[in-house]
């Protein structure tokens, strides 16, 4: 495992290598000039407007500047400054838990609901709740997230009052509704992805075999059925943990929550590149070493699999 373990570390820098490339090149190519932006309509002399550019590399060529930064990220773990002198590494560091938190409790959701429906899908297998859960994971997928946001804010929020509808200062309550919100789309496709697999389980000689052994429907398919068809399931839920950690930015304005994917929206406003390249190059690191994990965890669900 620890040979399978390196291999995959190492195919994994030209992965970031070339996805950090290519949003540097999406905000070098974002118009207008950052420095002029930073003076608003104060007046900025010829001088302090030359330094400026030099000290934050913009005089540079597109490669040299995205040679030096990716050089600042793996050698030193530096992410760059903002054009006020703010380290990029502490903006991380003050919304990375709330986007974390977003993120794990929106994937808590999904798994527990998904996993739930699926299996009911299962044993109800054509019958009233089979079709009730399937019609409404379509619904779930078909809405639009900032609906979603919307219709939660105004039902739970504002005209039953159970939970806050903005900010984090009521503690993990708070990202009860944006977790539901950025869950729901996901615990639909867990869902559906999940009752066919285990419909396909069901049909297996192993199965089979189980039940001709006298054992529980509900056994049967907890015991047997749900290990195998779990594996297509976690490596769903592991890359969409991967990309609600980097796409979180519509829940997060909605809910005026202060993590990540706000800070990214604010960023691109006023063209800080800087931050937007740091915080993407942070998702993409996570989203490998997630895919990873999720790898290794194939083994733990099917003893056939093995790493060589």
């Amino acid at each position: 495992m620890t040979r399978y373990i390196i291999r995959r570390l190492l195919q994994f820098i030209p992965v970031i290598l070339i996805s950090t490339l290519i949003v540097y090149a999406l905000v070098f190519a974002i118009p207008g000039d950052p420095i002029r932006a930073l003076a608003g309509d104060r007046p900025m002399s010829d001088a302090v407007r030359e330094q400026l550019r030099a000290q934050y590399n913009l005089d540079d060529p597109f490669f040299i500047q995205y040679f030096k930064y990716i050089w600042g990220v793996f050698t030193a773990a530096d992410f760059g400054t903002t054009f006020q002198g703010r380290p990029v590494l502490d903006i991380i560091q003050q919304r990375l838990p709330v986007t974390v938190t977003l993120a794990l409790v929106a994937t808590a959701i999904q798994a527990v609901f998904g996993v739930i429906a699926g299996i009911l899908c299962t044993i109800y297998k054509d019958r009233f709740i089979d079709r009730l859960v399937q019609v409404s994971t379509v619904m779930m997928v078909a809405l639009p997230i900032i609906a979603i946001g919307f219709l939660l804010q105004l039902v739970f929020g504002l005209n039953l009052g159970w939970f806050p509808i903005a900010g984090n200062r009521e503690g993990l309550v708070s990202y009860l509704l944006p977790a539901f919100t950025l869950a729901s789309v996901s615990t639909g496709i867990i869902a559906r992805l999940l009752r066919g697999e285990l419909v396909d389980a069901m049909q297996s000689d192993y199965v089979r075999t189980a039940t001709a052994k006298g054992l529980k429907r509900t056994r049967v398919i907890g015991r047997h059925g749900l290990r195998n068809a779990m594996i297509p399931v976690v490596t769903f839920i592991g890359a969409d943990l991967a990309s609600m950690l980097g796409g979180s930015i519509v829940v997060e304005s909605i809910f005026n929550l202060p993590g990540l994917g706000e800070q990214v929206y604010r960023s691109i406003s006023g063209q800080e590149g800087t931050v937007v390249v740091g915080i993407v190059t942070l998702m993409v690191i996570f989203f490998v070493v997630i895919n990873l994990l999720v790898d290794l965890l194939y083994g733990l669900l099917d003893p056939r699999i093995r790493y060589e």
